[in-house]
C-alpha cells in the first residue's frame, strides 16, 4: 500500500489532484486507523491513465465511464462514438502541430542562410 505522497510523486501529479480524483470516483483509497489514505500499488498506473484520458480531452464524467471499459473491454456504442470523436480531434491537433513545425523549420532554414556560421544556433 502506498501513501498519497508516494502515489503523487510516482505518477507526477499533485496530492490535490489525487484528492480530486477520489472525490470524482476515479480513484479509491483505503483509510488507515489514523485516517491516512492508502492506495494500492496499481493506483499509480490508474492515475497515469486518468491523466492520459484528460489529455485526450475527456471530462471527469467521461473518464468515469471509460475506466470500467478499460478493465472489462465492454463499451457502449455511445461511449465508443465519443472516444472516436476525441481520437479524431487529437489527430487534427497533431496535423496542425506538424504543419506549424514544418513552417518553423522553413523559417529556421531561411534564417540560417542569412546568419554568419560562427553565430548560428542548432
Amino acid at each position: 500500500m502506498l501513501r498519497i505522497g508516494e502515489v503523487a510523486a510516482r505518477a507526477g501529479v499533485s496530492v490535490r489532484a489525487l484528492r480530486y480524483y477520489e472525490e470524482q470516483g476515479l480513484l479509491e483509497a483505503e483509510r488507515s486507523p489514523s485516517g491516512q489514505r492508502r492506495y494500492a500499488d496499481s493506483a499509480v498506473d490508474r492515475v497515469r491513465l486518468v491523466q492520459q484520458l484528460y489529455a485526450a480531452g475527456l471530462t471527469s464524467k467521461d473518464v468515469l465511464e471509460v475506466l470500467p471499459c478499460v478493465h472489462t473491454g465492454i463499451a457502449t456504442p455511445a461511449m465508443l462514438a465519443r472516444l472516436v470523436e476525441q481520437r479524431d480531434g487529437i489527430d487534427r491537433q497533431i496535423a496542425e502541430l506538424t504543419r506549424a513545425r514544418e513552417r518553423l523549420d522553413e523559417v529556421i532554414r531561411v534564417g540560417r542562410a542569412h546568419v554568419p556560421a560562427e553565430t548560428a544556433v542548432a
